[in-house]
């Protein structure tokens, strides 16, 4: 378990910050180029949110503010990702809960995010804290 007082989470913003997160993402997106997984913290909106423990990242969430036609003001989680090493110690709870009090204070009125189907771990997890399973989310890609 990680000890509270040793633990900080706060906003990534350098260079060194997005390079160690790369590190934690490809955990989670295995398939994915590095510089594709770099780039999505230069997209409008996007915040990258990292908890240290002893100045060592153990895990990031990457989030965004959105309002579509069918749900009111929310914040999506892009990705949530505990370094392998560190699961079921605490580190993943710790940082959703950060998440949902920093979507309290910009007015959103919920946290949501799209889970892969076939990852039950995932699935458990968010559902031990408090999370619904709401739908599906469909998609096709589309040429370009």
């Amino acid at each position: 378990m990680f000890d509270p007082a040793s633990m900080a989470i706060r906003e990534l913003r350098t260079e060194a910050e997005y390079t160690q997160a790369v590190e934690l993402l490809r955990q989670l997106w295995t398939d994915t180029e590095d510089d594709v997984i770099r780039g999505w913290a230069d997209e409008e909106d996007y915040r990258l949110f990292g908890l240290y423990e002893d100045e060592t990242l153990l895990a990031v969430a990457g989030c965004s503010i959105q309002r579509v036609l069918h749900h009111r003001r929310h914040a999506w989680i892009h990705d949530l990702v505990v370094d392998n090493a560190h699961r079921s110690a605490g580190y993943g709870t710790r940082l959703l809960s950060f998440v949902e009090q920093w979507a309290r204070e910009h007015d959103c009125a919920y946290v949501a995010l799209a889970g892969i189907l076939d990852n039950e771990a995932a699935h458990q997890f968010y559902e031990s804290n408090g999370m619904n399973r709401w739908g599906y989310v469909f998609e096709r890609e589309i040429d370009t």
